[in-house]
């Protein structure tokens, strides 16, 4: 029987079929105009909710999953870098579609698209609202109505990130990896052998930058009195209780293409191969449940700005880009239900932007949701 397991390797999602996902924090943009793609500034932190189900709320416990901390509009974008297969991964929110805009569904569709298609897709960073674009991920409360899942569903019941993955039927796997296994060979065969003393070595391959793909870490500093995690099973310090449910909303636009499928959808397995809830909490939230301090608020646009880093436009020229859909594309921006952001914009300066083309621990309780 497969491995259904999803497991953490630091903050990183690793569900089967060597799917990696990580969650990276990052600027928020105006919710005018349309922008390139801002880099990471590091990875927010993954935590099992089963090692606190003494400290969460019994619904949290009901679904399973992780959990992360997030700031109130905070941005986020998905990192799915280091996955090693071929998978049909569906993205969430508030169990609303980010592609189609349609309600959380156990199957692969096409009319619209559900899913994306990994390792092709390299990133999302929001939802699929116009063509060649989407609406940044940044986090809300839930009851007021500015989530995705408010907005298209008319009520906010689940919030968080809901992930699942498909990979290639056995047929279709086997043919890839016998490929890939015939590629490789070919690339051993065409490096040219060592020819006596001095013989110049292959190159290795230079470091990634902190680029795109590769988010700038930003540790978070140990905040004063702050006190250890408690251990699975723990006594908690408090009895647990509802917590401030967040949820993604949308901010800003910016270039990016969400990929259309070109494999028939006759290649992907019917059933899933895992899935996983992900909570939103808010750093208070997170600070009374794992007695951990949550990473820092983002810098600001300007110190953004100021230091130079890189922004980047993404294209890729064999791809067809899904078409947006109605019901996203309708979504309107977090700044509609908490008011216009009053801090001054820095759009990067000219050539700022540049164009780009299993696991330690136990595994993640799956539940009701």
């Amino acid at each position: 029987m497969a491995d259904t397991s999803v497991r953490i390797d630091g903050n990183t999602l690793r569900l089967p079929g060597g799917v990696a996902v990580r969650f990276i924090r990052t600027l928020r943009l105006p919710e005018t105009g349309t922008h390139p793609l801002p880099p990471g500034l590091g990875e927010f932190p993954v935590r099992r909710v089963a090692d606190y189900g003494d400290r969460v709320p019994e619904a949290w416990r009901a679904r399973g999953g992780v959990m992360l901390p997030v700031y109130l509009r905070e941005a986020m974008w998905l990192s799915f870098a280091g996955t090693s297969e071929p998978a049909a991964f569906q993205v969430g929110v508030g169990k609303v579609c980010a592609v189609s805009g349609r309600p959380w569904s156990d199957r692969l569709a096409r009319g619209p698209q559900n899913y994306v298609v990994l390792p092709r897709q390299p990133w999302l960073d929001g939802i699929n609202s116009g063509t060649g674009t989407v609406r940044q991920f940044v986090a809300v409360p839930l009851g007021l109505g500015a989530t995705v899942e408010g907005q298209v569903t008319g009520e906010e019941v689940w919030g968080g990130v809901q992930l699942q993955s498909f990979a290639l039927n056995d047929r279709e796997l086997a043919r890839w990896r016998a490929e890939e296994r015939q590629r490789a060979e070919e690339r051993q065969r065409s490096m040219p052998p060592p020819s006596g003393y001095g013989a110049a070595m292959p190159m290795a391959a230079p470091p990634v930058s902190a680029g795109f793909g590769a988010p700038m870490p930003m540790a978070a500093p140990p905040a004063p009195g702050s006190v250890p995690a408690p251990a699975a099973g723990a006594a908690p310090s408090s009895a647990p209780r509802a917590a401030a449910a967040m949820g993604l909303g949308v901010g800003g636009s910016m270039r990016q293409e969400v990929y259309q499928d070109d494999r028939p959808l006759t290649d992907w397995s019917e059933r899933p191969a895992g899935r996983v809830f992900v909570h939103l909490v808010t750093p208070p939230e997170w600070r009374r449940i794992t007695g951990e301090a949550a990473p820092p608020s983002p810098v600001d646009r300007a110190a953004y700005t100021r230091a130079g880093l890189p922004w980047f436009d993404y294209y890729d020229e064999d791809a067809q880009d899904v078409a947006p859909t109605g019901t996203l594309q309708s979504v309107k921006p977090v700044g509609d239900w908490l008011g216009d952001d009053h801090e001054p914009w820095q759009p990067p300066t000219p050539g700022q932007t540049h164009q780009l083309k299993d696991a330690p621990g136990k595994p993640v309780e799956d539940g009701d949701w």
